[in-house]
Order: structure tokens, then C-alpha cells, then sequence
């Protein structure tokens, strides 16, 4: 028997999942990773190293769940957590913790970059504007608070290229990912050497970059040993999560968006030419699907709000019982609102300083409507993003639900009413890992495009339609709910 083998580096845990030729799954396995460490408000860092002791975990596990041998697998995929900043030394060792995905620190170097390029520059270069989030103003932020950690940096990976990087000995990425760092052309697919002159990065920093589907490298004896994979087994490109979660979804295609909510909260729609947003309120990135692109809004803390809520008032709570005492509540939770700014926000705002807040809570109100205003207040974000991309004259037939909250009948419900849009889910609820084995699969000639095999793999299972009445309130609650944010916005910056 042939199999691929997907693995995803996410913020919780990595996962290592089996497909066979068919796209079936046949096992999967995750390792948890230490909680990330936030010494201050908005900073989240990550130790590389323990990404891969995860990984080798998790690889060996779906291996021996399986009883698949690491010499039936014929190729790997890769996805990841995006935006994190993996610096490494001449000897390829980390210098310091990673700086990730939702880590904020990095508004003064933001607006060094587009004072030193300028901001029409950077657009230019990169087709989007330059975010804290993203991997540029985290290694500047390096440079101008850690100058011996940055002088000794002789090279930059992402989180998942830095496990490619463990099997493989290649320093790689493909061009998914590279998109979110703001050194990457998106329209021409290749790193924006101009940009990088313009503020001063040793462009022999960046690892060669390919596309999703290709092959860059193969399984070296030292992780063979360490993993019970197979000297010599190919690893494709790969995508970074969005772009590898999409794959999984079957989003490859015009008119199909999806909503994935995991830590954060992405809307995702599928590009044939690059389009962007003036206001850079979404991101146009390069797709996994070769010589395609695609547009994403992001909400930073969307299963990071009902975490946040259960961790700190309600420990030990299941999250199915939190969703069904959600559901005692009314729609729009009595006008009590939830703004899911834990960590800052991108989509709509672009506003690292961005606060977390519940408005409108009085005595009346009691446990459940908390809980549903939280799940509300995720719906209404992810909503901000879904108009935005629907402005950019993508045409959405439906919306295909994955992640957490696809798994909750609620959710799935409250997502309709509030896109008041059909909500579908998929046979196989996996998301980037099963995206990342496809992308295998294709890169060694098991199918012959990214869409050929999303077409073989991917079917809908459920279908959830808007309730009219429930959709007609939350279309009014969505408008006082963006009515809260430049109300507050003033505020945040005195915080």
C-alpha cells in the first residue's frame, strides 16, 4: 500500500495524519506543544525545538497506530502556523524563541518600514500592507532590541520550515507562507529583493522558495532515526495553515469561501488573478494552488475568546456544555456584545492596540448570555471579513465551516444566521494537515493538480440554512456591533 503523510505545526500541538491513494484517512495523531510564553500584554513566543520534539512525537505515533512502516509512505507535506520568526546561526541552531503569529510587539518597527520605504512601497512590493503580525517587523524588532541575537542570525525560516528543516537539512519555503512574511512579491511569486534592499535585510536570509506541490527536499538518516520515516521520502512545499486548510476544504475553486475557526479565525476565498483590498483590511496572498492566489480576513482571537472565557471564569467546563448553556440565551445575548480583541486585531481594523471587551452587561444578564455574546461576537467578526471579501467582486455561494466551531450544531447555526448564507461541513473536518498530505500526494504524481485532488477527496456532508428572523437580528446587532469599535478606539492607545 501507498501512503502520504501530512503534518501540520500548529499553536496548540502538532499533527501527523495518513491518507492512502483515495484521500482516505487512515490515522492521526497530535503532540501537544508547551503553552506559548507571554512575558508582557501582546508578546507570544514559542520554543522551536519543542515544535520539533512534537513533531518526531507525533510522526512515531500515527506510524505505530497504524502499523504503516516510514518506507510505504511515499511523500510529506508540511503546513504550519504562519508569521512566526524561526532565526537560526550558521550552524542552524535557534537563537532565541520564536516570535509568533499573534505576537504584537512590533508597531515601532511597523512604522520604521513604512516610514523607510514608505507604505506605497511595501504595497507595491508585496501586494499588502506591512502588519505587526508578520515576520519582517518581528525580526527588526530583533535587530533593534536584541542586536547580538540579530548579528549572529545568518538565516530566517517559518515555523513549519524549520521542521522541513530538521528533516531535511534544506533551508525552504514555499510560496503560501513566504506571502505572510512582507518580504514576498505575491503578484510575481518570488521574495521582493527590492523591499528587502530598501530596509536593510541580508537577503541571503531567505530560504529558496518554491510552490506548494513541489518536491524540496528529502528524509536524512539523522531524522529517519529520530522519526521512523524512510531515507530518501520526498516533503512537497507544503502551505502555511490558511493556505493548507483550504486545500483540505476544497477551496481551489471561485465562489466557495470558507471559515475556519481554531485559535484565530479566518475567512478564505479563492483568487484566479490577484485582487487587494486598498485598505488592506484583508490579505492577498499566493494560494498552494500553483499560478493562484487567494484573499483571507483575519479575527486574531476567535476560539481564543471562548479558550480565554473558559480558562479563566469557567475552569474544567466542557466546551459542548458551554455552547449548549449558550443556547439558552437569546439571539444578540440581550444587547450584551463582545468584542474578541485579545490579542489586537487585523480584520477590519489593523489595530495592534485593539482591546478585548464585553459592552452592554447589566445586572440582568446572566452565565449563558456571556458565553453566547462570545460566540456572537466571533460570528460578527468573522462577518466584517466575509463583507470585505464579498467587495472585492468574489462571488460566495456558500461557506464551508471547519475547525472548532464547525463541530458544534449552535455554532454552525449562528454562523448561517449571521452570513445569512448556507453553511456547509465536510466528510473529512482536518483542515491543514489533510491539505498539506494532498499536496503530497500531488507533488508525487498521485494526482495530477491540487484541484484534481480535491475533487477525487473532498464531499459535503451537512448543510445549514439561515433562519430568516434570527438572520434580520443579527444583521442589525452586526451594525451596533461595528458601531462599538470606533467608539473605543480613541481609548486604546491610553490603555
Amino acid at each position: 500500500m501507498a501512503y502520504w503523510l501530512g503534518i501540520d505545526i500548529g499553536t496548540g500541538g502538532s499533527r501527523a495524519l495518513l491518507i492512502d491513494g483515495k484521500g482516505h484517512i487512515v490515522g492521526a495523531v497530535t503532540a501537544p506543544h508547551d503553552e506559548m510564553k507571554m512575558e508582557r500584554p501582546l508578546w507570544a513566543e514559542q520554543d522551536p525545538d519543542n515544535w520539533w520534539v512534537a513533531a518526531q512525537q507525533a510522526i512515531k505515533g500515527v506510524l505505530q497506530l497504524t502499523g504503516v512502516s516510514g518506507a510505504e509512505i511515499k511523500g510529506i507535506g508540511l503546513s504550519g502556523q504562519m508569521h512566526g520568526l524561526v532565526l537560526l546561526d550558521k550552524d542552524g541552531k535557534v537563537i532565541r524563541p520564536s516570535l509568533i503569529w499573534c505576537d504584537q510587539r512590533s508597531q515601532a518597527q511597523v512604522d520604521w518600514i513604512n516610514m523607510k520605504a514608505t507604505a506605497e512601497a511595501v504595497l507595491r512590493c508585496t501586494a499588502n500592507p506591512v502588519l505587526t503580525g508578520f515576520t519582517l517587523p518581528k525580526l527588526l524588532w530583533v535587530r533593534d532590541n536584541e542586536p547580538a541575537n540579530y548579528e549572529r542570525g545568518c538565516m530566517m525560516l517559518l515555523p513549519k520550515d524549520y521542521i522541513r528543516y530538521k528533516l531535511t537539512g534544506e533551508y525552504a519555503t514555499e510560496v503560501s507562507d513566504a506571502s505572510g512574511t512582507a518580504l514576498f512579491d505575491v503578484v510575481k511569486r518570488r521574495w521582493s529583493t527590492d523591499l528587502a534592499s530598501m530596509v536593510g535585510v541580508d537577503k541571503a536570509m531567505l530560504p529558496e522558495c518554491f510552490e506548494s506541490s513541489q518536491i524540496t527536499g528529502i528524509i536524512n538518516g539523522e531524522a529517519a532515526a529520530a522519526t521512523g520515516l524512510k531515507v530518501g521520502t520526498p516533503i512537497v512545499g507544503g502551505g502555511g495553515d490558511q493556505a493548507a486548510s483550504a486545500v483540505g476544504n476544497g477551496i481551489v475553486k471561485s465562489g466557495i469561501v470558507s471559515c475556519t475557526i481554531g485559535t484565530s479565525g479566518v475567512v478564505f476565498g479563492h483568487m484566479d488573478q490577484p485582487a487587494y483590498d486598498p485598505a488592506g483590511r484583508v490579505h492577498t496572498f499566493c494560494h498552494a494552488v500553483p499560478g493562484k492566489w487567494h484573499v483571507m480576513g483575519v479575527t486574531q482571537g476567535a476560539g481564543l475568546s471562548l479558550q480565554w472565557l473558559r480558562n479563566q471564569l469557567m475552569p474544567g467546563v466542557e466546551y459542548d456544555a458551554l455552547t449548549a448553556e449558550a443556547s439558552t440565551a437569546p439571539a444578540g445575548s440581550m444587547g450584551l456584545y463582545w468584542l474578541p480583541y485579545l490579542m489586537g486585531e487585523r480584520t477590519p481594523h489593523l489595530d495592534s492596540t485593539a482591546r478585548a471587551a464585553w459592552v452592554g452587561l447589566t445586572a440582568k444578564h446572566t452565565r449563558a448570555e456571556m458565553i453566547r455574546s462570545v460566540l456572537e461576537g466571533v460570528a460578527f467578526s468573522q462577518m466584517d471579513c466575509l463583507e470585505i471579501i464579498e467587495g472585492l467582486a468574489t462571488v460566495v455561494e456558500n461557506v464551508r465551516l471547519s475547525g472548532g466551531g464547525a463541530k458544534s450544531a449552535f455554532w454552525r447555526q449562528m454562523f448561517a444566521d449571521v452570513f445569512k448564507k448556507q453553511v456547509v461541513t465536510l466528510e473529512t473536518q482536518e483542515g491543514s494537515a489533510y491539505g498539506a498530505a494532498l499536496l503530497a500526494a500531488v507533488g508525487t504524481g498521485e494526482f495530477g493538480s491540487v484541484p484534481e485532488a480535491c475533487e477525487a477527496t473532498i464531499s459535503e456532508v451537512s448543510t445549514t440554512l439561515p433562519v430568516p428572523e434570527t438572520a434580520q437580528r443579527y444583521k442589525q446587532a452586526h451594525r451596533i456591533y461595528q458601531a462599538i469599535y470606533p467608539a473605543l478606539k480613541p481609548i486604546y492607545k491610553l490603555l
